[in-house]
């Protein structure tokens, strides 16, 4: 009997791979072996559910539009395409704290207040990554 403690609706549709090996107690040599392929799959009863749920968002979505294109006039608006400036700004400046020198260099002819700790260059390589 093989169980699948740990079941989720993320683990559906995953292809797991179980090997049986036929063996004599007494000896280590296989008499035999075989691969068997599984695949977690929900229950009929969660898949009512998640199709029902399915329904009830693409008609809330319908009506939804539907009230928007009734009561509301289209608005000229320009799609914008590419990073917004607070994100490019943002990287700059993570950028620019990275160049800076770290605490404890003394040859440097930025001032000693600008002088970042490895923990503020830390912070910054991950806001920028």
């Amino acid at each position: 009997v093989i169980r699948h403690r740990d079941v989720r609706a993320s683990y559906y549709g995953v292809i797991d791979k179980f090997r049986l090996q036929v063996s004599e107690q007494s000896q280590r040599k296989a008499l035999g072996k075989k691969e068997i392929i599984a695949t977690l799959l929900p229950s009929a009863k969660e898949q009512q559910q998640k199709e029902e749920e399915e329904k009830r968002i693409k008609e809330h979505l319908a009506e939804s539009v539907f009230f928007e294109q009734t009561l509301c006039q289209p608005e000229n608006r320009t799609a914008s395409s590419g990073p917004s400036l607070l994100t490019v700004f943002l990287g700059i400046v993570c950028i620019a704290a990275l160049m800076l020198p770290t605490l404890g260099e003394v040859e440097s002819l930025v001032p000693l207040y600008l002088h970042l700790s490895v923990n503020q260059k830390l912070v910054a390589a991950y806001v920028l990554g």
